[in-house]
């Protein structure tokens, strides 16, 4: 079996034979450049596991070189030397295209972390074991186009190491888009670690992510780790990364920019290997402009960034959506359907709270279904559409004459109920169609002597949801 192969492409004579030695000792095959004409003549004859070049040559520019590999359609990761506090230079490197980086004056620890992680990336199926190579399928469910596009999104940049900052409404999904990157890149058998930063008390965010030693301070009885060394050589995802205080983005800055972080109590920072991302449902941009977030761990942490679509732009996913979640929420062996018109309404409805607002609604209804099965009534949605409510409105009148079985005995029939145009036109029709479900629901009662049993029968529907529907309109059962 040959040994991967790595081009390294520097013209430091120096730099370049440390390289060398560095990567021959792990067991690798080098060829080495002095400048792009020569990198490219080797890359037009060989194929490599990783190409390593430094930012400055001297016919051009290392990030000439990411480009070229990138638009080729190789799948070879490709990292860049930058000079030493030049940070700016590794953002664009990343922007561009690259894979990691590694700063001067070269740390060989940190360059052997980031060649091992890139070899995984280049190994095949066989021998990657991750679950992108085993080609399992996404966690990320649905066949709309801004789904399709978001998985394709992933799957590129599963393969860099570059910082990603997903953006999006809350409930729309953001931790398992950061997810389902993680178990898609070279890291997947490594820790995925979330923090929601704004959950975090201020006085203990260091000790929280940076750990501490025996004795810092008063109750420190053992040594910590925070969440960077948890994370290490895996995922850590800051969530709602916006709600940090100013004072621990300067210490959040400098973790991430050396790759070392200090413990409370300690003389000396650590090495860690961790790929950041991040998530907010705020406007980062406009908190760096008033002066809520720092612009220079906005850069940092903004290097590619991620949109995942509301709930409301991916309405042709909602079947199976509703699908997937109605089998977890019922549970083995139980029951759980949709009734007549249940989906056409769930389409009607803007969803402010997203997925995680679809589950809420779908459980509650299947606390109040009959039978497993979900109703219009069941859902309790009060912000769908004019002409898709109709239907919904019709529903609650119908059943009386049409559907509902035959009344119980020493009830007369239930004469349909039809409420008639309204004398001028409703301020609004949620409260329109209260009206009228108050109404035929306090006929069915009068009519049953508030017999609440009798009543639903009358109805065609359950007797717990003649109960809720009750207790959300406020109909009390008279005194006396």
């Amino acid at each position: 079996m040959t040994s991967p192969r790595v081009l390294v492409v520097d013209d430091e004579a120096d730099l370049r034979e440390l390289l060398e030695i560095t990567l021959v000792r792990m067991g690798l095959d080098v060829d080495s450049a002095e400048t792009l004409r020569e990198a490219r003549a080797f890359l037009a004859q060989n194929d490599y596991a990783l190409i390593l070049t430094d930012m400055r040559l001297p016919d051009g520019l290392g990030l000439e070189l990411v480009q070229e590999v990138g638009a080729s359609n190789k799948s070879t990761p490709i990292a860049v030397v930058t000079a030493y506090g030049s940070a700016e230079n590794a953002v664009v490197a990343l922007k561009a295209g690259a894979f990691d980086y590694v700063s001067k004056p070269v740390v060989l620890d940190d360059l052997r972390v980031m060649v091992q992680s890139a070899l995984r990336l280049s190994a095949p199926a066989s021998q990657a074991g991750s679950p992108a190579a085993a080609g399992t399928a996404s966690r990320l469910i649905g066949e709309s186009a801004v789904m399709q596009s978001l998985r394709k999104q992933i799957e590129r940049l599963a393969r860099s190491m570059a910082p990603i900052a997903i953006t999006g409404e809350s409930g729309s999904g953001k931790e398992l888009v950061a997810r389902e990157i993680h178990a898609r890149s070279s890291r997947a058998g490594k820790p995925f670690i979330a923090v929601n930063c704004g959950a975090i008390p201020e006085a203990l965010m260091e000790a929280e992510f940076f750990g501490y030693r025996k004795g810092a301070f008063t109750g420190a009885a053992d040594e910590r780790d925070g969440f960077f060394h948890a994370a290490n050589g895996g995922t850590l995802m800051l969530d709602e990364v916006a709600d940090l205080p100013l004072a621990m983005q300067v210490k959040l800055l400098r973790a991430i920019q050396e790759r070392r972080v200090r413990k409370i109590g300690a003389t000396s920072e650590e090495p860690v290997d961790v790929r950041i991302i991040s998530a907010t449902h705020q406007n980062l941009a406009q908190c760096v402009e008033t002066g809520k977030f720092r612009q220079d761990l906005f850069y940092r942490l903004n290097v590619i960034e991620l949109s995942v679509p509301p709930l409301r732009e991916r309405l042709d996913d909602l079947g199976v959506l509703v699908g997937g979640m109605l089998a977890r929420l019922a549970g083995a062996g139980q029951p759980a359907a949709l009734g007549p018109q249940v989906l056409d309404t769930l389409r009607t409805y803007s969803f402010p709270g997203n997925v995680r607002e679809l589950e809420n609604v779908l459980e509650r209804a299947l606390a109040f279904a009959n039978d497993g099965v979900i109703e219009v009534g069941d859902l309790s949605l009060k912000g769908a559409r004019v002409a898709e409510q109709a239907p919904a409105a019709e529903a609650l009148a119908a059943p009386v004459a049409q559907v509902a079985p035959a009344p119980p005995e020493g009830a007369a029939p239930l004469a349909r109920f039809s409420p008639g145009a309204p004398a001028e036109l409703p301020s609004s029709l949620p409260d329109y169609l209260e009206q009228v479900e108050r109404e035929i629901i306090l006929r069915a009662l009068t009519q049953t002597q508030f017999n609440r049993t009798q009543a639903a029968m009358l109805l065609g529907i359950s007797f717990r949801q003649l109960r809720y529907q009750m207790q959300k309109l406020d109909i009390q059962e008279p005194e006396g």
